[in-house]
């Protein structure tokens, strides 16, 4: 088993303004912003940076003039060959004129993504763009019954998305079912960036707990896609919608086959007295004095069926003292499961 720490980094890595109340907010916010951007593709030597007020604005044809936000500044340096650390030590009008005279010729278009008066990025012809509302859009037809885990200490809800990229934290937090006798529920993260950031990607998992700074603890059956932005990113979504379908399809799997495990212990009878379910509880390594305990409460409900065993051991497990200790003895407990077959 394992801990994961990316929902932890990104709790500790945004902004206020970066998280999301509900799922739909995220989802509403990132169809808003699909919907208010748009592609330009224009050659680089024709951008024409200049200044406006203290700060570099763009021609863009078709398009009149767009604003740069810090992202979208890196990509024009770095289009340009010259550092960002450089520019920002200028005057706006002598990195203007650096950018233009630096900018490449070239007949290779720049794709310029624009949301209202703000380029958000500029990309080469090599760049394919997902959308966020897209990816989410798969997340809501197969993840019905996932939700955000609890808020964090600082009020992070492990929904967030800003001008870089956007990332969602979602478990079942009804779909806890039994592995090798203990108890786990399953969760994914996901993310993605329209502007380059990062790449597509999703991590599948089952977890035993969540703390309140989103580390996911004792996870198992991690499973993790990555895909670029080339060509063939929207082909993705189609992996990403089955890896989501497999999860589901384990935890109803996996769910029913307990639910049946527990129909089956409460009929079958771990032993005709007394004796015989002591034998078998000692064999198991119990301690005597919870089997004679056990075997009291039992006879109670008139039957040595392994449920009321279970029942039984379980609820005077909880007074054994050492975490390690109770831990171990749960195990041997939940192993009786395995005999309602």
């Amino acid at each position: 088993m394992v801990e994961l720490k990316r929902a932890h980094d990104e709790l500790f890595r945004r902004a206020a303004d970066e998280c999301f109340e509900t799922f739909d907010d995220l989802y509403d916010h990132c169809c808003t912003e699909r919907d208010a951007s748009r592609d330009c593709w224009q050659l680089p030597q024709k951008l024409e940076p200049h200044v406006t007020g203290n700060s570099i604005q763009l021609t863009v044809e078709g398009e009149g003039d767009v604003g740069l936000n810090d992202w979208s500044f890196s990509q024009l340096c770095r289009l340009s060959g010259v550092r960002k650390e450089t520019l920002n030590r200028l005057s706006p009008d002598t990195a203007s004129k650096v950018v233009q005279e630096t900018l490449p010729r070239s007949q290779k278009p720049v794709q310029v993504l624009s949301t209202g008066s703000t380029a958000r990025s500029l990309h080469g012809v090599s760049y394919t763009r997902l959308w966020n509302a897209d990816l989410l859009d798969v997340v809501k037809e197969t993840a019905v019954d996932f939700r955000p885990p609890q808020k964090s200490f600082s009020g992070g809800t492990g929904l967030y998305c800003g001008e870089q990229d956007m990332f969602a934290f979602l478990i079942d937090p009804l779909g806890w079912c039994e592995l090798e006798g203990e108890a786990f529920a399953p969760g994914f993260f996901i993310w993605n960036s329209e502007v380059g950031r990062r790449s597509l990607g999703i991590q599948t998992f089952w977890f035993q707990k969540v703390c309140a700074n989103h580390i996911v603890w004792d996870a198992v059956e991690v499973v993790e896609f990555t895909r670029k932005h080339t060509a063939r990113v929207h082909d993705s979504l189609d992996e990403i919608r089955r890896i989501i379908d497999e999860l589901a399809r384990k935890r109803d799997q996996r769910r029913d086959g307990f639910v049946n495990t527990l129909r089956n212990a409460m009929s079958t009878k771990l032993g005709d007295c007394s004796e015989d379910v002591a034998k078998q509880l000692t064999e198991r390594r119990i301690p005597r004095h919870l089997i004679d305990t056990a075997l009291e409460m039992a006879a109670v409900q008139g039957s040595f069926t392994i449920f009321s065993i279970v029942d039984a051991l379980t609820r005077l497990s909880q007074n054994v003292r050492y975490a390690g200790d109770r831990a171990e003895l749960d195990s041997r407990i939940g192993s009786l499961l395995g005999l309602a077959v």
